[in-house]
């Protein structure tokens, strides 16, 4: 068993009860020091000086609220000198779609066209300026939340004329292109420390929640142990391959990630079968690592996380330093 440098635990502060288990039982195999901090019920002194955490690993989610958990918080450690894994920045950049489509134009990267709105008569006058279908996406989401496809310019006047639209928690949404994808497929890279992790193909199955720990298959019918997600989680159909990525796309998920100052999480991209065209959609502070990894990406993603959650913390000896 390692013997570690700081007697303080790492906090996980977090509200879903079934995403994180496999970390815990990682640390728990290790004999790392760790305690979870519930995001859904917590209290903390703003004139606090110190903290009893070596890090903290922000894994609050901006879709607890589907869950009945609205009343989740973040709290800024950064400013007394915690290392907070996916901190402010990070979790700020998680809660706004806009924001990540700022961050993709700064960067001179594709996405697929959207306007920023937040009224129904401003969404559809923003459509006509777009090719359908479009997508009406909540700002703040989640899991695929507020999301809604319109076909027709009718379809989507019947929705603003019956106040229908969902504009989400911050009264604001996008009104976005549904690119037709190349292939039916989407590929999520995941980053660690900044960079390149793995990366994975998705193959949609009807819904907009394709979170990767909920895949069912892999594109060869296998079924998956799905360990990571959660307990009730539906047989959604959804099938993954790992893939790795050209390399220029790869770079720029790397940009995109430090640029978002986002330590762990993963971005999500299409093709536009139209024009072949690399689009940046989705940018995760809050990501979860596909399930059954070592049979689909060749390794276990939650030892390196481990490895590098003790490493921000001071934790690490020669035992446990370096990839798994």
């Amino acid at each position: 068993m390692p013997t570690y440098d700081s007697p303080k635990p790492i906090a996980i502060f977090h509200e879903h009860p079934d995403w994180f288990r496999p970390l815990f039982a990682e640390f728990d195999r290790r004999g790392t020091p760790y305690v979870r901090l519930d995001a859904g019920s917590h209290a903390y002194d703003p004139g606090e000086t110190e903290a009893p955490y070596a890090a903290v690993f922000n894994r609050a989610s901006p879709s607890a609220y589907l869950r009945g958990r609205a009343n989740t918080t973040f709290y800024n450690l950064e400013r007394i000198g915690v290392p907070v894994v996916n901190g402010a920045r990070a979790y700020a950049m998680e809660l706004t779609k806009a924001g990540q489509l700022d961050l993709l134009a700064s960067l001179g990267l594709g996405y697929p066209r959207a306007r920023v709105v937040n009224s129904g008569a401003a969404a559809l006058a923003a459509a006509d300026a777009l090719r359908y279908p479009v997508l009406v996406k909540a700002n703040v989401g989640g899991s695929g939340a507020g999301i809604v496809e319109y076909a027709s310019r009718e379809q989507l006047a019947a929705a603003v004329a019956a106040d229908a639209l969902d504009f989400g928690v911050d009264g604001t949404a996008l009104v976005q292109e549904r690119a037709p994808l190349r292939d039916g497929r989407i590929t999520r890279v995941e980053t660690l420390g900044g960079r390149f992790l793995y990366a994975i193909n998705v193959y949609p199955a009807g819904d907009f929640n394709l979170c990767p720990a909920d895949a069912c298959q892999t594109t060869g019918g296998a079924e998956l142990s799905r360990a990571a997600c959660a307990l009730d989680a539906p047989k959604n159909g959804m099938r993954v391959e790992g893939y790795t990525p050209p390399a220029d796309v790869i770079a720029a998920v790397e940009a995109i990630v430090q640029g978002a100052g986002i330590d762990v999480g993963g971005v999500e991209y299409l093709v536009d079968d139209r024009d072949g065209a690399v689009c940046y959609y989705d940018v995760n502070a809050l990501s979860n690592f596909v399930a059954d990894a070592p049979r689909v990406v060749g390794f276990d993603p939650f030892a390196r996380l481990a490895d590098y959650l003790e490493a921000r913390a001071g934790l690490v000896t020669a035992d446990v330093a370096g990839g798994a």
